[in-house]
């Protein structure tokens, strides 16, 4: 399939040429459901949107009823940047309602399913787009990661994924899940197509109040792989991780120290700290940010007798299960009696997991490890919304702490399930963290030939 880098070369008429085939195969892949509408907008090389990025005179629903028929009356930044940068928008990608989820499942036009094999998740939120691109009907796409939404997918369908440090690609345009943890980033088949769509994106905008004004300077052009870096293992997560991934990583390392880079070994706190923080912090940021959906400003409105019976039939109706348990546990830790026992003590930890990940970083340029515990399992496996809130046991810290992190392909496991790596990198060293995946990337081609 042509690369990003080459179809950024391609004149007009060859545009609408590789238009026509992404269209074919999407038609082809349809069963995959990684698509749930299809418009565009510009005349460059194709982009594939998540429906929780707004684009002029495009609907945007978040999978969600709540938002059905709503068009949007402007452009996110990162769309203005792509159409600014010879590239054009090209479908819509299907998620987990309003971002909520590690699976895709949740969405109200169905569940995506992995490419690899379709008895399997794609993993979440951004579960379309991961897909998409996996299988070849789109070249990149944007996805959005609060918790993982972007390297989780990524790491399940086999593609590569960044999640920008937070405020380097601005929020405007995104509908907020949760407004501290929030992040567009970009999905490519390999490191180099990732990092440019992300230099598309990336950069100040004052338009959005926790966008970072320091200068941005592009990442795939000076993409250097014969940098020796330092790298810091993460050992009790490795030893957490199933058998596969575990293996797989190890024999990441054992190649970084073999082609001369230097390899640490650290431990971080106990991953269920991470957890309880996160879905503190991420329900009660929900809970205010969903309070404006409500039938009277945005999309569904539901009959009703008087104006509270509407207020509560709409949310009841618009919103699903996942949505509506996670705006009750967030408007339950922000209720007066709770606020300081839960959200404030969670806002404490997360400046002590910021703190540990930062203690790395004097010593190291780059920590590796896994991505999830498992490789893509199967659809509904799990009988407790507790047990999918585990799956993103790796990713979430890095959010709450505000790093750069991506996902990168090794291999596959003894089922023939994509295995990913986790690369992470401090605030705004993207380039190194470009770096570093490429040289990655490179040991896992010629071992796995996977390229």
């Amino acid at each position: 399939m042509i690369t990003f880098k080459e179809a950024l070369a391609l004149g007009g008429e060859d545009i609408k040429g590789l238009k026509q085939d992404l269209k074919k195969k999407i038609e082809e892949t349809k069963d995959i459901n990684a698509y749930i509408g299809f418009e565009e907008a510009g005349e460059g090389v194709p982009v594939l949107v998540k429906d929780n990025i707004n684009v002029k005179d495009w609907g945007i629903t978040c999978a969600s009823n709540i938002l059905k028929g709503y068009v949007s009356p402007y452009n996110a930044t990162a769309i203005d940047r792509l159409l600014a940068s010879n590239c054009s928008l090209f479908g819509r990608s299907n998620m987990d309602e309003f971002a909520m989820g590690s699976t895709t499942e949740s969405s109200v036009y169905g569940k995506t399913l992995n490419p690899h094999n379709k008895l399997r998740v794609p993993g979440g939120s951004s579960g379309g787009s991961a897909a998409a691109v996996a299988n070849g009907s789109a070249i990149v796409a944007l996805g959005s990661d609060t918790g993982g939404s972007i390297r989780q997918p990524a790491a399940l369908c086999g593609c590569v994924g960044i999640k920008p440090t937070y405020g380097r690609v601005s929020r405007f345009g995104l509908v907020a899940y949760g407004s501290s943890l929030d992040q567009i980033g970009a999905f490519g088949r390999s490191v180099e197509d990732a990092a440019l769509l992300y230099d598309k994106i990336a950069g100040f905008d004052p338009k959005d109040s926790t966008s970072a004004n320091i200068e941005f300077a592009t990442t795939a052009d000076k993409i250097d792989k014969n940098r020796k870096l330092t790298f810091a293992v993460i050992e009790n997560y490795v030893e957490q991780a199933s058998d596969d991934i575990r293996e797989s990583i190890k024999s990441v390392i054992k190649e970084l120290e073999k082609a001369g880079h230097k390899v640490v070994y650290k431990n971080l706190l106990n991953s269920k700290y991470d957890v309880a923080a996160y879905y503190v912090t991420a329900t009660a940021e929900a809970a205010t940010n969903l309070q404006r959906f409500d039938g009277v400003r945005y999309g569904y409105r539901a009959d009703s007798k008087s104006v509270a019976e509407m207020f509560v039939k709409t949310r009841s109706e618009g919103f699903g299960s996942e949505v509506q348990r996670r705006i009750l546990l967030g408007n339950f830790v922000l209720s007066s009696g709770y606020y300081d026992a839960y959200y404030v003590k969670a806002q404490k930890a997360r400046e002590f997991i910021k703190g540990e990940y930062l203690s790395i970083f004097k010593e190291a340029d780059i920590v590796i490890m896994p991505v999830t515990p498992s490789t893509a399992f199967e659809f509904n496996s799990f009988k407790e919304p507790l047990e999918m809130y585990l799956e993103d046991i790796y990713t979430i810290s890095v959010n709450l702490a505000g790093l750069p992190g991506i996902s990168v392909p090794t291999g596959y496991d003894k089922q023939k399930l994509p295995i990913g790596v986790q690369l992470l990198a401090s605030h705004f060293e993207e380039q190194t963290l470009f770096d570093a995946a490429s040289i990655v990337e490179d040991i896992c081609a010629y071992k796995n030939n996977l390229l």
